[in-house]
């Protein structure tokens, strides 16, 4: 069953300070209703937000996060919130580039198996982390430090989810002025992106949005629809994002192979890739009879995205992603 969206603007309100501890999950009171001016929290104000799970209340807007998420990582940081840990951090190097986390961050483990003992150790205010990490483990972290469990995206409104995602973070943070600015920033970056696309004539132009891996010299292709975040984002430019199989409920991505390419005819081949592996079709496919035959390769149509773009960012890599298929597309 698919979780419901968050909704667009997050309670926040005053709770009365008790003798009573808050619990790792939230407090055990109901916030207060909102000032008639439905001011921001301040730093030393209590703040509610409601997370997948439901709501989660922090004595004072959080300061010291640690990040279990790549994706969140990237907004935090475009929110001026630089984590205290965060999880694989060489891992977040490789693939996220647009958005660097720099300084001295503590590794607490991997996306999917995080360390609790170093996450204890940093006596966090808040953990921020992906439904994908199972709920057994949530658990065990919000025992000791409170969490925050989004969805890495939502294939029925990935974009809308993305926002969604920045604005709570930025009440979370006390930082919801410079969420408003990322958004408004991504806003614009889709519309000027929108109107080069128009001007060069390639308005309702059809492509395709992949990435891959080579194991043992087989090439898995994966598939962004529309219900993934790229692939929403080519919609918006105005492209025709032909790809017809089904994604996943959460990223909006599909599996196929080389052979499952061969539905693809008169396309712009649009991929992602990363210096540090194989790239899966400017190198582990040379040669391959069915991919040299395929319309779009025939044609020069394949165009390699630059390195380091988090395909499932935030405002960030939207931005970049966006610069990147204007360029390709209209060089």
């Amino acid at each position: 069953m698919t979780p419901a969206r968050l909704p667009r603007r997050l309670a926040v309100g005053l709770v009365a300070l008790t003798t009573t501890a808050l619990a790792a999950c939230g407090t055990t009171e109901d916030p207060a209703a909102p000032t008639p001016d439905d001011e921001p929290a301040t730093a030393s104000e209590p703040v509610t937000v409601t997370d997948e799970r439901g709501e989660v209340t922090l004595d004072a807007p959080a300061q010291d996060v640690v990040s279990l998420g790549w994706g969140l990582t990237e907004n935090l940081l475009s929110l001026g919130v630089v984590p205290v840990g965060q999880a694989d951090v060489e891992g977040y190097g490789t693939w996220n580039t647009v958005v660097p986390l720099e300084g001295e961050v503590a590794d607490v483990g991997f996306r999917g198996e995080p360390s609790l003992e170093a996450i204890a150790a940093l006596d966090a205010d808040l953990v921020v982390t992906t439904t994908d990490l199972p709920e057994d483990v949530i658990a065990q972290i919000e025992e000791q430090v409170p969490v925050v469990a989004l969805r890495g995206s939502d294939a029925t409104d990935p974009i809308g989810y993305m926002r969604d995602t920045v604005e709570l973070l930025g009440e979370v943070t006390g930082t919801q002025d410079r969420a408003d600015e990322l958004l408004a920033g991504f806003d614009a970056a889709l519309a000027e992106g929108r109107a080069a696309i128009e001007e060069a004539g390639l308005a309702g132009a059809p492509v395709v949005m992949a990435d891959g891996w080579d194991t043992n010299g087989v090439v898995s292709v994966r598939m962004f629809t529309d219900g993934s975040y790229f692939g929403a984002i080519l919609e918006e430019l105005g492209l025709d994002n032909v790809w017809q199989g089904e994604g996943d409920p959460d990223y909006g991505l599909a599996q196929t192979d080389v052979e499952g390419l061969t539905a693809l005819e008169d396309v712009d081949f649009l991929y992602a890739a990363n210096a540090a592996f194989p790239d899966p079709f400017g190198e582990s496919l040379e040669g391959n009879p069915i991919w040299e035959q395929l319309p779009f390769v025939t044609s020069d149509s394949v165009h390699r995205m630059p390195d380091g773009i988090w395909l499932f960012g935030g405002p960030a890599s939207g931005e970049a992603y966006i610069d990147a298929v204007v360029a390709a597309l209209t060089a």
